[in-house]
């Protein structure tokens, strides 16, 4: 299973970064960082001005497709996205089956004024410490891949740190882990982590179990703005869209596009 495989490749270079830098030395960091994260709910929750909110991915590939985007430019892409319209950044920063890198989030947040999501496979307090360093303004928690008490931990410790976590879900299981927990953010991911497998009806089978007031994500397989549409009337807040437009030559107007049809 690649979730599993990538989990167990997590904690192994985390074992290498904590024996080189502690905890507490990254900590002793922050005092050199003069930003403070920013309160994503606004930018992503939809209104009447701007109904299809889009959480636009910096990504040059995935287990599943391999490289994405040869000509890959994070700072270039992350700067048309903005200018495209979108509402926030997702950013890999996996290294071994994305080919990210957390020094794209370190240079994407110099130049972009809009939140950014640390897209990687979160288990630990060290790493939510690192997206804070390098420049995050949210996370990734995949509900699949903890315990309801370590979501609820690694999430108590992001919001302590003046962040918020988008928690992703694939079933019913992990939607009442999430809920439980306390997340505000659900990402509603069609695409199963375990075998690829695409259920572009999730969200319309997820939606009407989520309590009132939650902000909702939809992910993956995201790539015409009638699905936006579509979406939207059915309570999805924001779209996490990746694949569909790292393929196009021009990801501004193709962000434009799908934004406005």
């Amino acid at each position: 299973m690649i979730l599993d495989e990538i989990i167990k490749r997590t904690k192994a270079d985390l074992e290498k970064k904590e024996k080189e830098y502690t905890l507490d030395w990254l900590g002793r960091s922050l005092a050199f960082n003069a930003r403070a994260p920013r309160d994503v709910i606004d930018f992503l929750k939809t209104n009447e001005k701007d109904p299809f909110k889009v959480i636009a991915e910096v990504k040059k590939a995935s287990p599943s497709k391999g490289v994405i985007r040869e000509d890959f430019d994070p700072l270039a892409i992350a700067q048309a996205y903005e200018r495209g319209g979108a509402n926030a950044l997702s950013v890999l920063t996996e290294p071994h089956y994305f080919q990210g890198d957390l020094e794209y989030l370190a240079g994407i947040r110099r130049y972009v004024s809009i939140p950014l999501l640390r897209k990687d496979f979160i288990i630990s307090k060290y790493q939510i410490l690192e997206a804070l360093v390098y420049g995050a303004d949210f996370i990734l928690l995949i509900a699949a891949a903890l315990s309801l008490k370590e979501l609820k931990e690694l999430l108590g410790y992001t919001r302590h740190l003046g962040m918020e976590a988008l928690v992703e879900i694939h079933d019913k299981t992990d939607l009442t882990k999430a809920i439980t927990s306390g997340a505000d953010i659900l990402g509603i991911n069609h695409r199963n982590l375990q075998t690829f497998e695409m259920d572009m009806n999730l969200s319309y089978d997820l939606i009407p179990l989520i309590p009132n007031g939650k902000i909702i994500i939809a992910e993956s397989g995201i790539h015409e703005h009638e699905q936006l549409v579509d979406l939207n009337k059915a309570g999805v807040d924001a779209f996490l869209v990746g694949e569909s437009l790292m393929r196009q030559d021009n990801v501004e107007d193709a962000l434009v596009k799908l934004k406005q049809g």
